[in-house]
């Protein structure tokens, strides 16, 4: 078996060494998923929790399907060791989902679906909690204090790459919106006139919200505001003669 320090260490040289520029969002945050998998011993399968553009938790990546429904059942609950981690920036280990107290809802329903014992370990950077890194396990008492101190210090690692990788893909978006936006200036004009329109705000309010939609459906710009402009000039009824 390999040695569960070294796995660590390999795991956090490799996260320290991935160039931002050569990753988009979501790959990078795989490979974040994939590292702490391999450096927790216990773990079977692992899901990266943070909040989506409207504030609420959503698995963005996981490297199996069940790590994301057993995060799901903690998001339909609204309470649970994942969320529980982020909100209160500490490590939570359950021991066995068959005796755990705190979270009896989601217990139950993650027993039915096989998973007995978790890790969940916050990512906090500069003070601000970004997430939190899941873990689980079929066995019960699948992790140790070991495992807790493992998933802490890659946790701390992460956080930073996570916390840069916010930045630069952030401010990159924002660079190629506005580029566009100056290529594109008519029709924009015209999307954001009818988004202030139909919902009551201010010019720079309506581009952010363009903005987020066309990052949401990965779609340029340009294209969204055509759309949007398109459809309401159909919906719109004929001219009176």
């Amino acid at each position: 078996m390999a040695d569960p320090t070294e796995a660590l260490t390999a795991s956090l040289r490799a996260l320290s060494q991935f160039l931002l520029g050569e990753e988009t969002p979501r790959q990078g945050l795989r490979r974040i998923a994939e590292m702490g998998e391999m450096a927790i011993q216990g773990a079977e399968v692992t899901g990266l929790t943070m909040l989506d553009e409207n504030g609420r938790p959503k698995t963005f990546v996981c490297t199996d399907d069940k790590a994301s429904e057993v995060d799901q059942l903690q998001y339909d609950e609204g309470d649970g060791p994942c969320l529980t981690a982020y909100r209160e920036g500490h490590i939570v280990r359950i021991e066995s989902n068959r005796t755990e107290r705190r979270w009896p809802a989601f217990s139950r329903r993650a027993c039915e679906r096989g998973v007995l014992s978790s890790l969940s370990a916050p990512l906090v950077a500069g003070g601000q909690s970004l997430g939190a890194l899941n873990f689980y396990a079929r066995p019960e008492a699948a992790f140790t204090d070991a495992d807790e101190k493992m998933g802490m210090a890659f946790a701390e690692q992460a956080a930073v790459i996570v916390a840069n990788a916010q930045a630069y893909w952030g401010a990159r978006d924002h660079s190629m919106h506005l580029d566009e936006a100056m290529r594109s200036p008519a029709v924009i004009e015209q999307a954001k006139g009818i988004v202030m329109a139909r919902s009551s705000i201010v010019a720079d309010e309506a581009f952010d919200v363009l903005r987020r939609f066309s990052q949401r459906e990965n779609r340029k710009l340009r294209d969204v505001a055509s759309d949007l402009v398109e459809r309401t000039q159909r919906a719109a009824p004929p001219a009176q003669p």
